[in-house]
């Protein structure tokens, strides 16, 4: 995905899209989000976790101090929302059309969702609508 900030484009890379998607979710569930949070829930080593972060506070994703928690900024809670919700639509095509178990269809989203554009996800959606 890419997003225009000012006056430069920001390409996300799917690793970053990951790390940003679990800070997304893990702050539905709690108020603080921590590096230890997200290594677990991704089954990542802390120092992948932490330049990962670094990578994300500069392109003004996220907001975090050294050993603080990490925030989402008004840019990342958007894009995070997109990217959680991208997933989330792919996965619920890949059960309620394909008839694909959840935890399948779980591990084959994150496989797919960054490589469908925005209009064939939109079209996965329009076909359930319907």
């Amino acid at each position: 995905m890419i997003l225009m900030a000012e006056t430069t484009q920001i390409r996300l890379t799917e690793a970053l899209e990951e790390y940003l998607g679990a800070i997304y979710t893990l702050s539905a569930d709690r108020s603080a989000v921590r590096i230890t949070d997200i290594a677990l829930k991704l089954g990542i080593s802390k120092p992948s976790v932490n330049r990962a972060v670094n990578s994300l506070r500069h392109a003004g994703f996220v907001s975090h101090e050294p050993y603080g928690d990490i925030y989402l900024t008004e840019k990342g809670e958007m894009y995070g929302r997109r990217v959680y919700g991208r997933h989330c639509q792919i996965k619920r095509f890949l059960v309620n059309v394909l008839n694909i178990s959840p935890e399948e269809a779980e591990r084959e989203a994150c496989l797919i969702e960054h490589d469908l554009s925005q209009n064939t996800v939109d079209k996965m959606v329009s076909f359930m609508e319907n």
